[in-house]
């Protein structure tokens, strides 16, 4: 199964580029903070920039590594999806799933590792700007060398190597399982435990703020991980909050859009499991974003009003933050793009199926844009719940206010981002895919 994997990624190579991007940028990220593994144990490091490298390492990898596996995940699960056809085709001829799930398992291994290779070299150049930017605020001495060895490396290949191949078994296990017909509705009951099981663990994180001291210097951290944790449960309950959604929404929709809103709303609840994909990382991306810009941002006030001297634990933290930060909003753009343009690509043979009935080009645009715009705002309302849920309750105890003082840029900012990224790759697949004659993308499988 190993030659057929081979086999398959040197046949078609543009399946497998998403992944391994995916692939790519995760291990880049995993092996630039590793490298501070590697610093921090070099010998002559003192005591108190080894500990401000190891923190930032060790957090900003715990990070990294859920959202490298949740951008493999989707991007393989998509993939994975898309191959229906083909997995039925290999089990009528007589393979197992056992040799199925092997042929795709090492598929996304090659992969992974192609991925994780090609990272090194950015990886090393990385890591000494990292270091530099450490240095330059003062929460590394200036004397400490760039190291770049076994915990880098070890760490990068195995993220992506675990993160692939795992996301690629649970992907492939769900296609056989339904190419032979079977349904699951415990995977689904699963789902809905694990989502709700999130939301209740956010709520009791954010309503632990309240009884924490104003002046406790540790206060950001329960609000932070609660909005995080409702990110996660929205992000987790996402087909059943959709589908939710547009059974609201599907009479103003007609209403308002006639029977292109009509048809956009029919399609989404028709395709709501599948584009989970979609909205899972578009309300982590603004949940996290959020609340982790204004919580940080109310923080740096409170010092300096305070008058307080910034630590070098204060500035790890404010760098962590931005970090995490910035790891989430690429990671979220990988995962929506991919996850966008393969759906999206997908819909070829639908698409020409709609043009030979009668449908212009300009009608489908027109469906695929308020289908886009709909998965915008639930994905973005759902998000800003979640971070308005970690915002308030720390503005109001470190600073007896309710809103912060950093006004809505930040949060248009997010948001502007979101949608940019969501209706341009929607609109931007869907007219490349639609230069495509429609006899030639019915007949032709997409």
């Amino acid at each position: 199964m190993l030659f057929l994997a081979v086999r398959s990624i040197r046949k078609r190579p543009g399946r497998f580029l998403a992944t391994l991007l995916s692939a790519f940028l995760g291990a880049v990220i995993i092996m630039t903070f590793g490298s501070l593994h590697d610093t921090a144990a070099a010998p002559g490091v003192d005591k108190v920039s080894a500990e401000s490298m190891t923190i930032s390492a060790s957090v900003v990898g715990g990070y990294g590594s859920l959202l490298v596996f949740f951008a493999i995940a989707s991007t393989l699960t998509v993939g994975v999806r898309q191959r229906a056809e083909e997995i039925q085709l290999l089990r009528r001829t007589g393979a197992t799933p056992a040799q199925v799930t092997r042929m795709v398992v090492g598929e996304a291994a090659v992969v992974a590792l192609a991925g994780a290779a090609l990272a090194v070299g950015p990886a090393v150049l990385g890591g000494r700007l990292l270091l530099d930017l450490f240095k330059d605020s003062g929460q590394v001495a200036a004397g400490v060398d760039p190291a770049f060895g076994a915990m880098a490396l070890g760490s990068g290949f195995g993220v992506a190597l675990l993160a692939s191949v795992g996301a690629a078994f649970l992907a492939v296990r769900r296609a056989t399982r339904a190419a032979a017909g079977a349904r699951g509705p415990a995977r689904g009951r699963g789902r809905t435990l694990a989502g709700c099981a999130a939301l209740v663990a956010g709520a009791g994180g954010v309503l632990t703020t309240y009884a924490v001291d104003p002046a406790e210097e540790m206060l950001m951290a329960f609000p932070a991980y609660g909005a995080i944790l409702l990110s996660v449960g929205f992000a987790v309950l996402a087909p059943a909050l959709l589908g939710r959604i547009l059974g609201l929404l599907r009479g103003p929709l007609a209403a308002v859009g006639g029977a292109g809103g009509y048809l956009s709303a029919r399609n989404l609840r028709r395709r709501r499991a599948e584009l989970a994909g979609v909205l899972m990382p578009m309300i982590i991306f603004t949940g996290m974003a959020t609340a982790t810009l204004y919580i940080q941002g109310v923080e740096s006030d409170w010092v300096t009003r305070s008058g307080l001297d910034r630590t070098v634990e204060d500035k790890n933290l404010e760098t962590l933050n931005l970090v995490v930060v910035g790891i989430i909003v690429v990671f979220s753009c990988i995962m929506l793009v991919n996850s966008l343009y393969a759906a999206t690509t997908y819909r070829r043979r639908e698409f020409g199926q709609q043009r030979l009935a009668g449908a212009t080009p300009g009608q489908v645009l027109g469906v695929v844009g308020r289908e886009a715009v709909i998965l915008t705002l639930t994905g973005l309302t759902l998000g800003t719940v979640a971070g308005i849920a970690g915002i308030i309750p720390f503005t109001m105890v470190r600073t007896d206010q309710v809103l912060p003082d950093q006004g809505p840029g930040t949060w248009l900012a997010v948001m502007a981002v979101a949608t940019a990224v969501t209706l341009g790759t929607s609109l931007g697949t869907a007219r490349r895919t639609l230069t495509t004659p429609a006899i030639d993308a019915v007949t032709v499988a997409a």
